[in-house]
């Protein structure tokens, strides 16, 4: 069996390729893709060759191999409905799977969550993004009744700040472009312009901020708005990017922290209670109760995948989240 597949053949060049389909195995599903999500983080990266080409693709997602020397295939959000299950999944099955980005494929259960009846294919592209959302409000613990600064408003900080309104934290996101502001404020989310925070936070800071921009420069004009034993989480992945950051004496004085968050795991502090499983369960449920629609604003033909990547890069005036439509 033959299919079509988006390779990333140079810094910002992509092609769409014939490959052969393998035959299925025990535990494996074939499935046929009626949408494709594009990551504006990670994927973004891969796409402008801002990464390291020798970085193992992520081993937390089995049907991503090799590295990320060109030519190589990317993508891990993939939508499709189940043709052959080897694991007792009815044909037709509505299913997300970590997936590059092609129009049929075999993928192991595991890389597989079953979708509810019901739920939109495309809106669902964004369940990696839910996902991702949901471990940055895990790793920032407690935030009941405290205020917390948001960085980025692409669709991972709405949904985060949304999330963290939920836990009980008072959010106030900032980003640079007024558009991106103003979805998140018709979803309830305090926004202000990054030059606006001084003046619209506490004068003695906020206890934690959520670094999701993407932009390394962001976090070093950012320390400043954190409280005494203030806390840094950096969701974003800035690939071969330098970031230069201020930790002279403030950072030293104000004993300030800095702490990833990445999605590929669960910390260890939280293995007690949570795993992948529970987490991708979680997310699932989210799907059908954030305002994912909001967000879903763009989509392309499979065919038309150069002008999708274009756009996210250009940033192009209304491209939140941006899928591609397989016929």
């Amino acid at each position: 069996m033959r299919a079509r597949r988006l390779l990333f053949t140079a810094p910002r060049q992509i092609e769409l390729a014939a490959v052969d389909v393998p035959e299925q195995g025990p535990g494996q599903l074939l499935v046929r893709t009626l949408w494709s999500g594009i990551s504006s983080g990670t994927e973004l990266l891969c796409y402008r060759g801002l990464l390291d080409e020798d970085l193992p693709l992520d081993v937390a997602v089995g049907s991503l191999g090799g590295t990320l020397r060109f030519p190589f295939a990317y993508g891990y959000s993939c939508v499709g409905r189940v043709e052959r299950s080897d694991v007792g999944l009815a044909p037709g099955t509505l299913v997300f799977a970590f997936h590059p980005h092609q129009d049929r494929f075999v993928v192991g259960e595991e890389d597989v969550v079953v979708l509810p009846p019901g739920t939109d294919p495309r809106a669902a592209t964004l369940f990696p993004l839910v996902e991702t959302g949901l471990q940055l409000a895990l790793d920032a613990g407690p935030v009941a009744h405290e205020i917390v600064l948001v960085l980025g408003l692409g669709p991972v900080g709405v949904i985060t700040a949304l999330l963290l309104q939920r836990a009980g934290a008072t959010v106030l996101a900032a980003d640079p472009l007024a558009e991106r502001r103003a979805v998140a404020r018709a979803l309830g989310v305090g926004v202000a312009a990054p030059e606006d925070l001084p003046g619209a936070l506490p004068p003695g800071g906020v206890p934690l901020l959520v670094e999701v921009s993407g932009s390394p420069t962001a976090l070093a004009g950012a320390l400043s708005l954190l409280a005494h034993e203030g806390t840094a989480l950096v969701g974003s992945w800035y690939g071969q990017q330098p970031v230069s950051l201020p930790l002279g004496g403030d950072f030293h004085r104000r004993r300030l922290t800095i702490r990833s968050s990445q999605v590929s795991t669960v910390p260890a502090r939280l293995t007690a209670r949570w795993d992948l499983a529970r987490r991708r369960r979680e997310a699932v449920a989210l799907l059908g109760n954030l305002p994912l629609t909001a967000l879903a604003t763009t989509e392309f033909a499979f065919d038309d995948a150069a002008l999708a990547y274009a756009a996210l890069d250009d940033r192009a005036p209304g491209v939140l989240h941006v899928a591609l439509r397989y016929p």
